[in-house]
């Protein structure tokens, strides 16, 4: 007659469950194939283990699951209703599993791999186009996860594994990350059409010391350089309202809301009028980054290589 149940578990029910997990995860194929054959030696031999192992293994699970899993008679074998549980589950995690190994090896794949690659929301509308365009022209089956966000949750992404590449502004410095500029942007002080500076074509920050400015958010590397332009030019910028992004910003100054400053637009916005800055030096650095000491899959390692060969040429 066969017990169910074991009187003595290895493994507690309310023991760590990474722990048991970790015990139990090496086991699971064998389990699997014992359970489809119904056979210890026809297992083994499927499996290219000793009979030995594969029969040392199933014990020991049932010693560490505290339950019989197999009805033995002689070298073959059959579930009991415990097994036939068990087995339910270790199928779905096994083909989880095989799901799992099939995506990371086609993300990895030199010529059809994925490259999770994050950018500016300022660099979505024209620059990044152009540089896929241009990069898949040599490599025309590599697939991209795109993230356009602001610098900060940009270098997060990297930290967490969840972007490979990511063009940003200002370029970092941080001991965990590699940087490398690639171009510098001219940003222009945007007033609205019938603004007393409108007639200008240059106008040195300064200038507009008295205004009530509209920029990015906190966080946004945008915000900080204007921020510290300003500083530079002697003044501390009186904002008005904070946004998440540059066009509409310009439709703020269009209805006459405050100035800002912008990098240039894509295409020109009516009611604005964009101003040539002298001085300070008003631009903004562009630079890729990734994550040091992290190993790149193939594609990845292309695409790095392709936007590192466009310093001083990225912009359009």
């Amino acid at each position: 007659m066969v017990h169910q149940q074991r009187s003595q578990p290895r493994l507690s029910p309310t023991g760590d469950t990474e722990d048991m997990v970790m015990s139990l995860a090496p086991r699971l194929a064998y389990f699997a194939g014992v359970a489809r054959t119904e056979h210890v030696t026809r297992a083994a031999q499927e499996m290219d283990v000793p009979q030995s192992t594969l029969s040392r293994a199933m014990v020991r699970l049932e010693q560490d699951l505290g339950v019989d899993l197999f009805a033995r008679r002689g070298r073959t074998v059959s579930l009991t209703p415990a097994g036939r549980t068990f087995l339910t589950s270790v199928e779905r995690a096994l083909a989880e599993i095989g799901r799992a190994a099939e995506e990371v090896r086609a993300d990895a794949d030199p010529a059809t791999g994925k490259v999770a690659f994050g950018f500016l929301h300022t660099m979505g509308a024209e620059t990044v186009p152009g540089l896929l365009q241009a990069f898949r022209a040599d490599h025309p089956r590599v697939r991209f996860s795109l993230v356009q966000n602001y610098g900060e949750a940009m270098l997060e992404g990297l930290r967490a594994g969840e972007l490979d590449l990511c063009l940003t502004s200002p370029v970092p410095d941080a001991p965990d990350l590699v940087a490398r500029r690639l171009d510098e942007q001219k940003l222009r002080l945007v007033v609205p059409a019938d603004h007393r500076l409108a007639a200008r074509r240059r106008v040195r920050l300064a200038e507009a010391a008295d205004e009530t400015f509209v920029t990015l958010e906190p966080g946004y590397g945008l915000r900080r350089i204007t921020d510290d332009l300003c500083k530079e030019a002697g003044f501390k910028p009186r904002v008005a309202f904070e946004g998440e992004e540059a066009e509409t910003l310009r439709g703020l100054v269009a209805a006459g809301l405050g100035v800002a400053l912008l990098p240039p637009p894509t295409v020109p916005r009516p009611g604005v009028v964009e101003l040539t800055v002298t001085a300070p030096r008003a631009v903004r650095e562009i630079g890729v980054a990734w994550l040091a000491g992290h190993p790149d899959t193939p594609p990845v390692a292309a695409f790095k290589k392709f936007l590192l060969s466009r310093r001083g040429s990225l912009l359009p």
